[in-house]
C-alpha cells in the first residue's frame, strides 16, 4: 500500500492507466481477428484500431507496424486466393 499522497495519486494513475490500455488492446485485438476471418470487411477497422493504440502508447510504434504488416500480407494472400 502506498504510504505517501503522490504514491497513492501514482498507483491511481497507473491503474486508470492500465484499464485504458488494456481496453485498448482488446479492441485492437478482436478488429485484428475480425479483418483476418474477412478481410475486406474487417482491414480498414484494424488499421484504425493498430494506429490508436500506438498513438495511446498501448502498444509500441514497431509492434503497430509489425501487426499492419501481417494482416496486410494475410488479406492480399485471400485475396490471391480468391482469384485463383
Amino acid at each position: 500500500m502506498p504510504h505517501s499522497k503522490q504514491a497513492k495519486k501514482r498507483m491511481r494513475q497507473s491503474d486508470e492507466r492500465r484499464v485504458r490500455n488494456k481496453n485498448a488492446r482488446t479492441r485492437m485485438k478482436s478488429s485484428i481477428k475480425r479483418a483476418l476471418n474477412d478481410p475486406k470487411a474487417g482491414l480498414g477497422d484494424a488499421m484504425k484500431r493498430i494506429d490508436k493504440a500506438a498513438k495511446g502508447r498501448a502498444i509500441h510504434k514497431n509492434a503497430a507496424a509489425r501487426y499492419k504488416s501481417r494482416i496486410a500480407r494475410a488479406a492480399n494472400r485471400a485475396a490471391a486466393a480468391a482469384g485463383k
